[in-house]
Formats: C-alpha cells, sequence, structure tokens
C-alpha cells in the first residue's frame, strides 16, 4: 500500500516559490514519461486499476507498475501498487505494439494483469499519457516530491511526500508552506484522474 500526502499548489507561481524555499535540500530532478494500458473492454479503468509504464531521464530506466483501488481523502492518498523494473528498449517496443506487454510472460504484474483482470485474447490497448518533471527534496526527515505534470491540455502542480505517518507529514508539509504564504489545498484525484478527464484540478 502506497500512502502518500499530496497538496495541490494553484500555480507555476507557486510552484516557483516552493521550489527556491526547498532549494537547499534539493537531491534530484527527475524527468518522466507516464504512458497508461487498459484492457480493449476497459477490464482495467472499470476496476479502478490503472496499468503503466514510466520512463526516467531520457529512458535511463523504466518502471512497469500496477495501481489498484486509490481513495484520496483530505489530502491523503492510499493506492494498492505493484512494480518491477523493465529494459526502456522493451518498454519502447511495448507502447509501439501494446501486444508485445501482455506476451511478457516473465513479468509478475503481466501475469496478475492477465490473472486479476482477465485481460486475454482482447488485448492491450495503449492510452497515451503525459510528461512530468519531478524535484526531489530532503526536508526536515521528509523526502519532497515538487511535481509539474504537463498534460496536452494543460499543466498541474503538486507537492507530494510518502510516509508512514501521513497525517504527521501534512501538519509539517502545510505548516511549511503557510508560514511562507503559499497557497495550496488537498489534492482531490490522483493524475492518472486527471489524465482521463482531461479536466485540470
Amino acid at each position: 500500500m502506497e500512502v502518500e500526502v499530496k497538496l495541490q499548489l494553484p500555480d507555476a507561481a507557486a510552484h516557483r516559490k516552493v521550489s527556491d524555499l526547498l532549494f537547499p535540500y534539493h537531491v534530484k530532478t527527475h524527468v518522466q514519461e507516464n504512458v497508461f494500458f487498459d484492457g480493449a473492454a476497459a477490464e482495467l479503468t472499470s476496476s479502478r486499476a490503472a496499468l503503466r509504464l514510466r520512463f526516467y531521464d531520457l529512458d535511463s530506466h523504466a518502471v512497469l507498475s500496477l495501481k489498484a483501488k486509490p481513495v484520496i481523502r483530505n489530502g491523503v492518498s492510499r493506492v494498492e501498487e505493484d512494480e518491477e523494473p523493465i529494459e526502456p528498449s522493451v518498454a519502447r517496443a511495448c507502447v509501439a505494439e501494446p501486444w508485445r506487454l501482455l506476451a511478457m510472460d516473465s513479468s509478475r504484474i503481466v501475469k496478475r494483469v492477465r490473472d486479476e483482470f482477465g485481460l486475454g485474447e482482447g488485448g492491450l490497448v495503449c492510452l497515451g499519457g503525459f510528461r512530468n518533471v519531478r524535484a526531489v527534496f530532503e526536508w526536515n526527515g521528509l523526502k519532497l516530491e515538487l511535481d509539474e505534470s504537463r498534460f496536452d491540455f494543460g499543466t498541474s502542480y503538486e507537492i507530494e511526500c510518502e510516509s508512514s505517518d501521513p497525517e504527521g507529514s501534512k501538519r509539517l508539509l502545510e505548516g511549511l508552506l503557510k508560514e511562507n504564504g503559499i497557497d495550496f489545498s488537498y489534492s482531490e484525484v490522483s493524475k492518472f484522474a486527471t489524465f482521463r478527464s482531461r479536466k485540470l484540478p
């Protein structure tokens, strides 16, 4: 179970303020490309699941993930998550020809997709996706991720923090933003939900 604090920032100016504020604690920045798949009969999305290939930093590495049963309440997201690495060249081939992904017999996640969601003869379809620039900071014992998510219909800004104590982490993060006059709200939907709805939060 992945548990994260997710706070929505209203615009690029707020994103820049947070980035400048946290600059002394910057660890790294990733450029991510996220590509999603579903069954031909929407077997995954109808079961509140998402199958994603994520490419990092000009294909330096890639990860296949399956997320299911997301719940976001009061700025805290909980979702079942399973991930495994995948060779970037293989992942690119799967984007071009989605049937290749379902044919990966050695993949634990692909096996789950077949067994739990009944994907088989209908195959997979590529839904497209979005790009994300993620700056990572280590601040006050927290690993913070500042996201600029670029959809083809607009850009969304968020700050996230995976935590075993989400309420405590949320209080720290809210305090930081309030003390520095940075507006925010609780995120209400996942990035995948935003992508599918084609509507910014």
